[in-house]
């Protein structure tokens, strides 16, 4: 079921919630399986296993790491980089945010976009509006907007720890450059993890929230999903 991306908390603060919802069979990548819910121990099967009148549910996930809205680690790319359990959390919970607003129509988020951007120290979120097209095949198509390798490497240098975008991939998917990868490259030699299939980024503040998208800590992966979120104040 839907719910309002913005949800108030104790204290006046707000959540908006920057993750897809994971389902079973959904397309998240094409040509990639989708996840397989399932169950593990249904309510009816526990009922011989507890009192009259107690039961439970222990459900299953089958499914690729990069599934939803999920974080690349530094072993995702390099194979002696950090994984799921070498990223410290200071690199993934509580980080103040920006967010960089991609004009309509635009592809390739390079230098002189991002020029204008304080992003030292920060999360920086790339907002391309791409996210309305996710589950469909146009997502995954020549238009994705995606990150230029010029624009990572201005953002190592500008000191981003964390960078997220809200399109099928960081990098250009188009069939002749696929193979290259620079966004990833560079961002991920640097230990900057990347957030991807980001979605509900219109209802930030340009800055002044914090970001977390911190995964489980499972040895040897070098990507998970992740339930992305901003804290904004009241």
């Amino acid at each position: 079921m839907p719910t309002d991306p913005v949800r108030e908390l104790p204290g006046a603060r707000r959540h908006v919630e920057l993750s897809h919802v994971i389902s079973d069979g959904m397309t998240t990548l094409p040509d990639w399986p989708g996840p397989r819910i399932s169950d593990w121990l249904s309510r009816e099967a526990s009922r011989d296993r507890y009192a009259p009148g107690t039961e439970f549910h222990v459900g299953r996930i089958d499914m690729i790491a990069n599934t939803g809205t999920y974080l690349d680690t530094p072993s995702h790319r390099y194979a002696d980089g950090a994984d799921l359990t070498g990223v410290p959390l200071d690199r993934l919970a509580d980080l103040p945010g920006v967010v960089v607003r991609v004009p309509a129509g635009s592809r390739a988020v390079d230098r002189p976009l991002l020029a204008t951007y304080e992003v030292a120290g920060r999360a920086v979120l790339l907002h391309t509006g791409w996210d309305v097209h996710f589950g469909t095949g146009r997502y995954s198509g020549p238009e994705a907007p995606y990150l230029t390798g010029a624009g990572a490497r201005w953002l190592v240098e500008a000191g981003a720890v964390l960078v997220g975008i809200d399109s099928v991939n960081i990098d250009d998917m188009r069939p002749a450059e696929v193979g290259t990868r620079p966004a990833h490259s560079t961002l991920l030699a640097a230990g900057v993890p990347i957030v991807e299939h980001l979605t509900g980024l219109a209802a930030l503040p340009p800055q002044g929230f914090r970001f977390t998208a911190a995964p489980p800590m499972v040895a040897g992966m070098g990507t998970f999903p992740v339930r992305a979120f901003a804290t904004l104040p009241g």
